[in-house]
C-alpha cells in the first residue's frame, strides 16, 4: 500500500481511510477497524512516521458507513421502514463518505502530524 502511494503519508493515510471505508461498507465498522489496524501500523512503521495520524483516519473512516445499510446497524434498522433501496444508500452515502474523507485527509495531519 506504501508503494502504491508513492511513499507519500498523506496518500497513504487517503489509502488506509478508502480501504477502511469499503470494508466498513460491507462488514460492521468494529470489523473493519480490526483487520485495517495492522496494516496502518505497519504503514507508518514503514514510512517512519507517527502512528496517531492513521489511527485517527482509520476510526473516522470506520465511522464512514454512509455508502449501503449493511455496514452500520441503524442504516439497516430504517432500511425496511423507510421504503429505502440500496440504490438510495449508495447515492447519498457515497459522496457524504468523500465528503468526510476529503475532511479526514485534511484536518487529521494539521491536528495530529506525522
Amino acid at each position: 500500500m506504501v508503494a502504491a502511494a508513492g511513499q507519500s503519508p498523506i496518500m497513504t493515510l487517503a489509502a488506509i481511510f478508502l480501504v477502511t471505508a469499503l470494508f466498513s461498507a460491507v462488514i460492521s465498522n468494529l470489523a473493519a477497524a480490526v483487520i485495517v489496524f495492522p496494516i496502518a501500523l505497519a504503514a507508518s512503521q514503514q514510512l517512519d512516521v507517527s502512528i496517531v495520524p492513521f489511527a485517527v483516519t482509520l476510526m473516522m473512516a470506520a465511522s464512514a458507513s454512509f455508502a449501503t445499510p449493511i455496514g452500520y446497524q441503524t442504516n439497516l434498522m430504517v432500511y425496511g421502514p423507510g421504503d429505502y433501496r440500496f440504490s438510495d444508500f449508495l447515492k447519498m452515502g457515497t459522496p457524504l463518505t468523500l465528503l468526510v474523507g476529503a475532511a479526514t485527509i485534511i484536518i487529521v495531519p494539521l491536528v495530529w502530524p506525522f
